[in-house]
């Protein structure tokens, strides 16, 4: 099966625990690796300039698809403070160009600006599974370069998941969590995924089945959403199940914090995330909306 993935690539400065990384990052390295490692072929729409080690890539088979720019890649300076972040944007690459991709489904999930709505149009019109990660749609800078978000009339059609975190929300949307769940089902999402720190939500028609993630010991959380979102999306493309779809993806953000690795290196095997994901299951919660 093959997964497309249009996002930005980035070079990443992690400052953690008064130690600072240097990483490769942004969500089409996290979702890429993670889809290659669930067995799934990886078309990736990015752009990254001569300063990337694109290496890290196609060692894993990750197919890049006119990927390559003069511009330097997209740069983010990230401070890290248990679960909380503050981003700061410190260089951007060129937006993504569009191609047509035969794939079971995509993800897109931009991290600044780089999709445009005209792209996000022709994904929609050629994708048969659509997951959206809309961060990277609500990001601005103030002045000093610090990422905020900002309201956005998204046009959310033709979409069949979303994840958000409560701020994401809120910027999309009004209303408590369950509101900013249903408010995003009206619009069409059968698959709606709320976020918030080590709580994991579903909902689906008119039920919200619920995880809490036991992991206490949160060290680098830089990419565990997008591992969460790859994870998903490949699970439901697999099995057409969304419950073991939850269950994967909780298990696979899991694992990733318990590795207490910094960057790509979290990533999980598959074996691990499989083994979470049946321990997951017999844990779940619903209720009824």
């Amino acid at each position: 099966m093959k997964l497309a993935i249009f996002s930005h690539c980035a070079l990443d400065t992690i400052f953690l625990e008064g130690s600072n990384y240097e990483q490769i990052g942004g969500a089409a390295s996290y979702c890429g690796i993670m889809a290659r490692e669930l067995k799934f072929d990886v078309d990736l729409f990015t752009k990254f300039g001569p300063d990337f080690p694109k290496q890290y890539l196609t060692e894993h088979k990750i197919n890049l698809i006119n990927s390559e720019s003069v511009q330097n890649t997209t740069k983010f300076a990230i401070s890290i403070s248990g679960s909380e972040r503050t981003l700061k944007l410190e260089h951007e690459c060129d937006p993504i160009d569009y191609s047509d991709v035969d794939a079971n489904g995509h993800i897109v999930s931009p991290i600044y600006h780089e999709i445009s709505n005209d792209v996000l149009k022709k994904i929609k019109d050629n994708s048969n599974f659509l997951f959206i990660d809309p961060q990277g749609f609500l990001r601005q800078k103030d002045s000093d370069n610090n990422i905020i978000l900002q309201k956005s009339n998204l046009d959310l059609s033709g979409v069949n998941a979303i994840k958000i975190n409560p701020e994401e929300g809120k910027n999309i949307v009004d209303g408590s969590n369950d509101e900013m769940m249903l408010a995003l089902q009206k619009k069409g999402i059968e698959y709606v995924l709320l976020t918030n720190k080590t709580d994991v939500s579903l909902l689906v028609k008119n039920r919200i089945y619920s995880l809490k993630l036991p992991n206490k010991n949160i060290h680098d959380t830089t990419g565990i959403g997008d591992i969460f979102c790859s994870t998903f999306t490949c699970t439901m493309l697999k099995e057409k199940d969304f419950l073991w779809a939850l269950c994967f993806a909780a298990g696979s953000a899991q694992a990733a914090l318990e590795s207490n690795n910094v960057g790509l290196q979290k990533i999980p095997k598959k074996g691990m995330v499989e083994n979470n994901a049946s321990y997951f299951y017999n844990l779940v919660d619903f209720r009824d909306l």
